[in-house]
């Protein structure tokens, strides 16, 4: 596995040699199992060679699971408590970090749209795989999903009926242009890109549970770097700041994983 992820960071440039070592073992075991491989040398030739495998390599180990509006109570207090004080900006900048295939793009927009911000907002939604990039561009999601979708909408305070966001189109709902409109999907590497702008809210939810305690304190600064004085920070409901060197300069928010930075 070490030099498997060597390889991978000297041919291609990704770099996982901070991520968890028991989350990587699962999903390298998982993909070469899947994939049949007779051996180790071929696993390793095909991942370092093989441009279209590569890509393949890449959506096996990264995680991308996700849904609209995941965990409603989290959405809830983005609407009450926390995009609210965003009004107060002439223009709004988002970054969601990890964003996988979309979902929590859509979502923000929505929430956005209801309280009349979308218009003067803009969402960065990055992520270290492009292929699920291209499917969040897209725009369109399983119509199976919907129904525990609207659930969560409801649950998280929706005012209009969550159809009213999307068209059917066979097996798939395509979500509104107008919600597109106010986002921008880029792949971005947390372990090794910079900041790219300053914004006044950035998620990053059930990402950093994925990486070692150094790689989480090195993108929990990469996040300081590029957050406004009293701008938020909403973390995964397993994930929190404390101990990190950002910590005094944040106060915790509520009773979701939201910080607001107090100090620069």
């Amino acid at each position: 596995m070490e030099i498997l992820i060597n390889d991978v960071l000297e041919h291609h440039g990704y770099d996982f040699t901070g991520y968890s070592r028991a989350s990587l073992k699962r999903r390298l075991s998982r993909l070469y199992t899947l994939d049949k491989h007779v051996s180790f040398a071929e696993f390793r030739y095909k991942t370092l060679n093989d441009e279209v495998y590569f890509k393949h390599f890449v959506e096996g180990v990264t995680v991308n699971v996700t849904e609209m509006f995941r965990d409603p109570s989290f959405y809830q207090t983005l609407r009450r408590k926390i995009l609210p004080n965003l009004n107060t900006y002439p223009f709004i900048r988002i970054w969601l970090a990890g964003c996988s295939t979309g979902e929590e793009a859509y979502s923000m927009a929505i929430l956005l749209s209801e309280l009349n911000l979308l218009h003067k907002s803009l969402i960065y939604a990055t992520d270290i795989n492009p292929t699920v990039l291209e499917k969040a561009n897209a725009g369109m999601f399983p119509l199976s999903q919907m129904k525990s979708y609207s659930e969560n909408y409801i649950a998280a305070g929706g005012t209009k009926e969550f159809s009213s966001y999307y068209t059917a189109n066979y097996s798939l709902a395509k979500f509104d242009e107008e919600l597109k409109r106010k986002m921008i999907f880029s792949t971005h590497n947390l372990v090794s890109d910079r900041s790219f702008n300053e914004f006044q809210l950035i998620l990053c939810r059930n990402v950093l549970i994925y990486f070692d305690r150094q790689l989480q304190f090195r993108v929990l600064q990469l996040f300081d770097q590029s957050l406004e004085n009293l701008g938020y920070l909403a973390l995964g409901t397993k994930e929190t700041i404390d101990f990190s060197p950002i910590s005094p300069m944040y106060k915790r928010m509520e009773s979701e994983k939201i910080w607001r930075k107090v100090n620069t």
